[in-house]
């Protein structure tokens, strides 16, 4: 059975089930007038590939992990666009009335089981739409006859969001007398109707929830303690990773869409797509600062392996560092996560010296090259999460940990964040090496059919050797910061988890140095600059990055005048252009504390991000 990637009708999935059950189903010729409610989830859930094609062009962006579109890269947005609204597609479209008829149908039918599927995925769709949009259309969304609607406030949909994941749990532990046969196993692409990994599934996206929260005013007395307290209901092994099938068949599938949306045959990646923030984060090559915020030339080359280096590294690497050829320094997630020019025949794959010393670079092809022409002749089906036949990722082991290590070091409880840590660490490993595709040596470049650059054998011994080494094993609770957590996440969140990692930018305010609640122009930053924390912070969360009009080399400049609010960055995307720009902006002018339609609407902060509740007003914005 091939996986549905329909639009809105999701009754095409009945093409692709037993004839007896499409006669059982129509009444018209033309199209059926009544669908099983077990027929909509095949195609429901194969929408979440919409999770890729924002996190490509738009979070991406912001995270340093991808290149996507340039006024992203600008903390602006496209005009009269709908790059980037994908997730709100999907949400409402795509998945929208054919998943609430889903779980509408099921719970009439006693049929529990798939009535709590149905608002676990819901759950989660509406986190990752809110997260991303901030104040979104939810009591309205599907009321029939309406054409214009009023937005709800981000810290209600929060507290639906919370009672659809309850729901979908208890509908999940109630007993189901349905006999579903097939109707479960061939239509669930994430879990094939195992209860119980659903019912993780829950508790790790309450999880994931709550982390958002981390700068709340209660999160250590109050919410801290909730979210650590579902840590043992929740995805704690690579074996519960929530991911959905694709069929990955490459060029010869029927449609495209079958293939995997970073995999050769769609071509969705191209050039560019890797930045230089996650390169130095990944290869321990972020710059040193003297105290204007330039980078220190070195006087001599430099002494380690690679004199590429004409600038003094941080002393100070969060990851790895570049003395890569002593045991326990280099990270081999790096050969799988990036692409590399280097040993392009494929005959090094065993060598694990020469691997130590490849390359990584900006602006090449996750398969290491930097021409998008003959991908499938020169790169197969690809290789890695960059394969035609990966998976999607929606949640995995290694993220709720980081979660649960991030809320303890906020409590205090560093032993406890440590050990966290570290076993999200050994997760990631551990995940990263399952989707590992060796290539083959070749005699010449022309030869070569693709595939990462490493076996599954020497990655597995060369993460023993960093997991003992001094970048985790040795790590101790007192040296432990919040760098350590993020970073590491970044890495194993890299790049499919790229909206989460948004998230952790947003609520720690892209370190920015302000005092009292939240940043404004003034406190923060101005029209010409914004004031982020060094490096040598500690409390600093994101270790090496700066915003592009920080008062560091390579990141000096100004973001539109017209279109960032006094010099301020994005904190959310705007909705769906042709959503909501064309057909409801009464609603969208209605929004405070700075209005939907405002130019400057992408910059307004999400609730998820304050301490306490909304301002009743914003500094320096007039609401007409």
């Amino acid at each position: 059975m091939k996986k549905i990637f329909a639009g809105i009708m999701m009754l095409a999935a009945v093409a692709f089930t037993s004839c007896q059950d499409w006669l059982d189903v129509n009444n018209n010729i033309d199209a059926p007038d009544y669908v099983e409610a077990h027929l909509y989830l095949s195609g429901v859930i194969q929408q979440f590939q919409g999770l890729y094609w924002d996190a490509t062009n738009v979070t991406g962006e912001y995270t340093r992990m991808m290149n996507g579109s340039s006024s992203y890269a600008g903390h602006t947005y496209p005009g009269s666009s709908d790059t980037g609204g994908e997730k709100w597609r999907m949400t409402y479209w795509n998945q929208g009335m054919n998943l609430e008829n889903l779980i509408n149908q099921a719970i009439e039918a006693e049929q529990w089981t798939l009535a709590g599927i149905g608002y676990a995925i819901k759950a989660f769709s509406w986190d990752a739409l809110t997260k991303y949009h901030g104040d979104v259309i939810l009591t309205q969304a599907f009321e029939p006859g309406r054409t214009s609607f009023d937005y709800d406030y981000q810290d209600v949909v929060y507290d639906k969001i919370d009672e659809w994941y309850d729901t979908a749990i208890e509908y999940l532990t109630m007993e189901d007398n349905t006999f579903y046969g097939t109707k479960l196993t061939g239509n669930d692409w994430i879990y094939f109707g195992d209860k119980a990994k659903w019912i993780k599934f829950c508790y790790s996206g309450k999880i994931r929830q709550l982390s958002s929260l981390a700068n709340k005013a209660n999160f250590v007395t109050e919410i801290a303690p909730v979210l650590v307290g579902y840590a043992d209901k929740a995805i704690l092994s690579n074996a519960d990773n929530a991911t959905v099938t694709v069929s990955g068949g490459g060029p010869d599938e029927p449609y495209g869409a079958y293939n995997n949306y970073w995999g050769t045959s769609r071509g969705n990646l191209g050039t560019g797509w890797k930045q230089g923030y996650a390169i130095r984060v990944m290869t321990g090559t972020v710059p040193l600062y003297d105290e204007n915020g330039e980078k220190i030339e070195c006087e001599d080359t430099l002494i380690n392996w690679d004199s590429r280096y004409k600038y003094h590294l941080n002393p100070v690497q969060i990851v790895t560092d570049t003395n890569v050829m002593a045991e326990g320094h280099w990270d081999p997630r790096v050969v799988a996560k990036l692409g590399t020019y280097s040993d392009s025949c494929f005959q090094n794959i065993e060598n694990l010296d020469v691997i130590k010393r490849h390359r990584y670079f900006t602006g090449i092809s996750p398969w290491g090259r930097n021409t998008t022409s003959n991908m499938t002749t020169l790169d197969g089906q690809g290789r890695w999460l960059y394969h035609d036949a990966a998976p999607y990722i929606l949640m995995n082991a290694a993220e709720i940990k980081f979660c649960v290590a991030e809320a303890y070091f906020r409590m205090g409880d560093k032993a406890s964040a440590l050990n966290w840590w570290k076993e999200a660490i050994a997760d990631d490993m551990e995940f990263t090496a399952k989707y590992l595709k060796p290539g083959k040596a070749a005699a010449s470049e022309k030869e070569v059919s693709g595939g990462d650059k490493i076996t599954k054998a020497l990655f597995d011994q060369a993460a023993a050797e960093y997991l003992a080494g001094p970048f985790v094993g040795q790590m101790t609770a007192d040296n432990l910061t919040m760098s350590h957590i993020m970073l590491q996440k970044y890495v194993a969140l890299y790049p499919w988890g790229s909206p989460e990692i948004w998230v952790d930018m947003r609520k720690n305010f892209y370190d920015v140095e302000y005092t009292g609640e939240y940043p404004y122009n003034g406190n923060g930053w101005d029209k010409t600059e914004v004031k982020q924390k060094r490096d040598e912070d500690k409390t600093k969360a994101f270790f090496g990055y700066y915003l592009s009009p920080a008062n560091f080399a390579d990141y000096r400049g100004t973001y539109s005048q017209t279109k960032n609010l006094e010099g301020a960055p994005c904190f959310r995307i705007r909705p769906r252009y042709n959503s909501e720009y064309m057909w409801n902006i009464p609603g969208l002018h209605a929004l405070r504390p700075i209005p939907g339609d405002a130019v400057y609407y992408h910059c307004s902060i999400p609730w998820f991000c304050y301490p306490n509740g909304y301002p009743e007003s914003y500094p320096d914005v007039t609401i007409e």
